[in-house]
Parts: C-alpha cells; sequence; structure tokens
C-alpha cells in the first residue's frame, strides 16, 4: 500500500535528494509539490523542483508559493546551497513551467480531492502550510499528518537555538505547530546524526544516471565537513519508509518568534507546562549506518 504524500519544498540540494526518493519509491504516492521562498527565491526553487521532476520524466504538478515569511524579514541560504540553489549539475532549460494555481489554491485542492488522508512533508520554511491553514481550515481533518523537516531540541544552525527552516518563518512555523494537526519533528538532532559519509558519496558516482546527479548536486553542497554531508531533507523520506529505525519522543512543542530566541523550537520534555498533551513525535536519534546504506538502495533501484 502506498503513502500519497505532497511535498512542499525549497530545493536546495539535500530537498533535491528528498525529491528524488520521494518521486522514486514505489511506497510513495508524490501527488503535488510546492515551492517556497527559502534556501534561494522563489523562482528558483520553483524551477528547481521543476528541473528534479522533469529529470525523472514524471508528470507531478508543481506550484510556486510565498516569495517571503509572513512578517520577518526574508533571509535564504544562498551560501549553503549556492546561488541557484542547486549548483553542480546542468538540468538543461528545457524543463517545464509550474501549474496556474498558486501553491495554496493547489494544496487545498489537492487535499480536499484525496480519497484518503494525505501526508504533507514540509522540508523548507512553512509559510505556505500557515496560509493554507489560515485560508482553508478545513484541510486539517484531511491531512493524516505532516512530516517536517525543522527544528531542534539543542543547538540550531542558524543562530545558537534555532533551525534555519523555522528561523526563516517563525510565525509561520508557530500557526503548524498549533495547528492540532499531528507533526512529526524531523529536526537536526537526527539530520546532524545522518551523515552522508564520503564512502558513500564516492559509491554515488556510479549508480547511473540519478547517482551521478546527487553526486555532482551534493559536492557542491557547502554543509559538512570530512565526516560527512548532512542529508537534512531527506531524513523526512526516510521516516516515512523506515520509521522503525528512528526514535521519537511525544512532546509539547513551542515555537519563538521574537528575541535573540526567534524560531527556537522548545520541546516541553518533562511535560510539565502543557497538563501532559502533546502536539509533536519529536524524533531524537537514527540509525546513521542504515540510513546511508538505504540511501544508495534507494538510488542504486532508479531506473536509467
Amino acid at each position: 500500500m502506498t503513502t500519497k504524500i505532497i511535498m512542499d519544498t525549497d530545493p536546495g540540494i539535500d530537498d533535491a535528494a528528498a525529491l528524488t526518493m520521494a518521486i522514486n519509491d514505489p511506497a510513495l504516492d508524490l501527488k503535488l509539490v510546492t515551492a517556497v521562498a527559502g534556501n534561494v527565491t522563489v523562482d528558483k526553487t520553483t524551477a528547481n523542483a521543476l528541473k528534479i521532476v522533469n529529470f525523472f520524466k514524471q508528470d507531478i504538478p508543481v506550484a510556486a508559493g510565498a516569495k517571503q515569511p509572513l512578517i520577518k524579514p526574508f533571509e535564504d541560504a544562498a551560501r549553503i546551497h549556492g546561488e541557484s540553489g542547486m549548483p553542480g549539475y546542468d538540468f538543461g532549460d528545457d524543463y517545464g513551467e509550474p501549474i496556474a494555481k498558486s501553491a495554496v489554491e493547489a494544496l487545498h485542492d489537492e487535499i480536499m480531492a484525496a480519497d484518503e488522508p494525505i501526508t504533507l512533508v514540509p522540508t523548507g520554511s512553512y509559510t505556505n502550510i500557515a496560509l493554507l491553514f489560515s485560508q482553508y481550515p478545513e484541510v486539517k481533518d484531511h491531512i493524516k499528518e505532516i512530516v517536517a523537516m525543522g527544528g531542534t531540541l539543542s543547538k540550531g544552525n542558524m543562530t545558537s537555538a534555532a533551525e534555519f527552516n523555522v528561523f526563516t518563518d517563525p510565525h509561520a512555523a508557530k500557526i503548524m505547530y498549533d495547528s492540532g494537526v499531528p507533526i512529526v519533528m524531523v529536526g537536526l538532532d537526527i539530520t546532524l546524526k545522518a551523515l552522508l559519509t564520503p564512502d558513500t558519496l564516492d559509491k554515488l558516482a556510479t549508480m547511473g544516471r540519478a547517482g551521478e546527479m546527487l553526486h555532482d548536486l551534493i559536492t557542491h553542497y557547502n554543509d559538512g565537513d570530512e565526516n560527512g554531508h548532512p542529508m537534512h531533507d531527506v531524513n523526512t523520506i526516510f521516516y516515512l519508509l523506515h520509521p522503525e529505525a528512528i526514535t521519537t519522543e511525544e512532546m509539547w512543542v513551542d515555537v519563538q518568534t521574537e528575541g535573540p530566541a526567534m524560531g527556537e523550537t522548545v520541546g516541553d520534555i518533562r511535560g510539565a507546562y502543557h497538563d501532559g498533551k502533546t502536539n509533536a513525535k519529536v524524533c531524537v536519534d537514527i540509525d546513521t549506518d542504515y540510513f546511508n546504506k538505504w540511501f544508495l538502495e534507494e538510488v542504486s533501484a532508479i531506473k536509467d
């Protein structure tokens, strides 16, 4: 049985890898891709999503979304992902166009038309999700869960407290976490452990057209060190397919929207402040060896 998903994304190199897995794994049915400003501007993230969909010759609709966060100024991550968001591989110029609908309209229509609750997989800022919930609150009852890359219970990668996706639009993150929809927080607590090792990266280059593309992108990824590259967004897909390889804890997560801790995700780890209620399943540990093994298996199974 396949899981129907929608990816809301800001490609970005690790987003491109996550899209690759979502498009090609037969256990997932990717119905729609929506783009948002994040790693780079939304015109570039939309083009990059189209490039990956077209690379695999898929007829999956791509819709352009929010150009900026709800309130705070936009701050990209071009220093990590390059000016285009996906340097290192030539996808050509003929990769199609986004659909006429906005991301919010496309999300609403796809969710409401689905014959079963759908899973949302945001791997960028959550601006599109917040706008969707604000404009069409009825969709919440038709969402199975949100498996979201972002957040941290410890040190951030944007500030000492905040992870990039949440920091980019903390007000949107707060709307999402307060929505009542079941959320899995796939944050830095596991993504900084699940490094794609140098050995795995070398093997990618020998794995056909898809492996070569991913290898060329990841070698231009300015995130990581001699131990490997964190494939942050890919962990959402890994969780969907192999939840047994990830340890989670149920807790309430609050999002800070102002001050020096803006973008911090604060987990009520003692269950002391919300009368025992929880709003998220937080990923806290991962089988890193299995993650690398799985990554290679996924790519090797892709037909050229």
